[in-house]
């Protein structure tokens, strides 16, 4: 592959926000690789086409193959940092992995093109994969999460979402893809809106209303801020790409968090900060108020490796 040439990424993945999202977690039916292949590659195809088609409404959505299933389908390449999820666990803090075989991710700002579009691809998938989850997001208010604050304020901009999201030189075969992390959060948000706004700014290390980020020597050590925004040895920004949205209804609801990067180390560093915190007793306060119900770990490739991975046999 040409390197000066990027191959053809899927297009939800640097996206930016929409009004509607539906999560579809699949495990794939037992000895389907050879007809799932290209069918993956149509799904992929599909959904980039109908970005065309429905433009105005911002549709846009990608495929990511699971872990633990992605030697099943694509025997012969690995990328070089994919692996199961990291899950965790410290005191009453639970990050767990429940991994799942296929992820299609759907966003638009028309619901019932949603709707339609996921009935479609659940059709073209027909016989080969049993759908496990599902889950439709939908932006609250002005991108805020149910806690109340804007999410997604670190997010890169432009073309910076490129560079974060995506694979480079650095595993030429798999460039133009991007691993992908998933964790479905429930938040408690009796417990959360009980809390006086100033304690709730100073977990977060924000201010609430007008999203104003404390001064660095203002944040608290356990605030969710401080957690998760690294700097790697050379003191550069250990950056992701967010693509969450609130999800759920009134028995359940929280964030469908979704990490989109060019390498798994950022959101494994992220995460354990969370988790574990600094090794001072510092971890992430917010953890008090959500927990983790799941976590997976996918790779999107690009729409040229399905497209050359298709006609592979077993």
């Amino acid at each position: 592959m040409d390197s000066l040439v990027m191959p053809r990424e899927q297009l939800g993945v640097c996206a930016e926000g929409n009004l509607h999202s539906v999560y579809l977690m699949f495990n794939a039916n037992d000895g389907v690789e050879s007809q799932l292949r290209p069918c993956v590659a149509n799904v992929a195809q599909y959904i980039y086409e109908l970005a065309d088609q429905y433009a105005d409404s911002a549709f846009n959505g990608f495929v990511a193959i699971g872990a633990n299933y992605w030697d099943s389908l694509y025997p012969g390449r690995r990328p070089s940092q994919l692996k199961p999820f990291p899950a965790m666990h410290a005191d009453n803090r639970d990050a767990p992995a429940h991994e799942y075989d296929l992820f299609v991710h759907l966003r638009c700002d028309r619901y019932d093109i949603l709707h339609l579009v996921a009935n479609e691809v659940c059709q073209m998938f027909e016989d080969l994969v049993e759908l496990v989850d599902e889950e439709r997001g939908f932006q609250f208010m002005d991108t805020r999460d149910l806690t109340g604050f804007v999410d997604g304020t670190e997010n890169p901009k432009g073309r910076h979402r490129q560079e974060v999201a995506l694979v480079g030189d650095e595993d030429k075969y798999f460039r133009g893809g991007s691993y992908i992390h998933v964790q479905k959060f429930a938040h408690n948000l009796s417990k959360w809106n009980r809390l006086p706004q100033k304690k709730q700014e100073d977990i977060i290390g924000r201010t609430k209303i007008d999203n104003i980020e404390y001064a660095s020597e203002d944040k608290p050590l356990t605030s969710h801020i401080k957690r998760v925004n690294l700097k790697d040895a050379d003191g550069k920004s250990m950056e992701i790409l967010r693509q969450s949205m609130p999800y759920g209804s009134m028995k359940e609801q929280g964030l469908m968090f979704i990490s989109v990067c060019r390498n798994s180390v950022h959101f494994e560093k992220m995460l354990s900060s969370m988790v574990h915190g600094d090794g001072e007793g510092n971890h992430d306060h917010l953890m008090h108020f959500t927990q983790a119900l799941t976590g997976s770990a996918f790779f999107a490739p690009s729409l040229d490796f399905m497209e050359q991975e298709a006609e592979f046999e077993d």
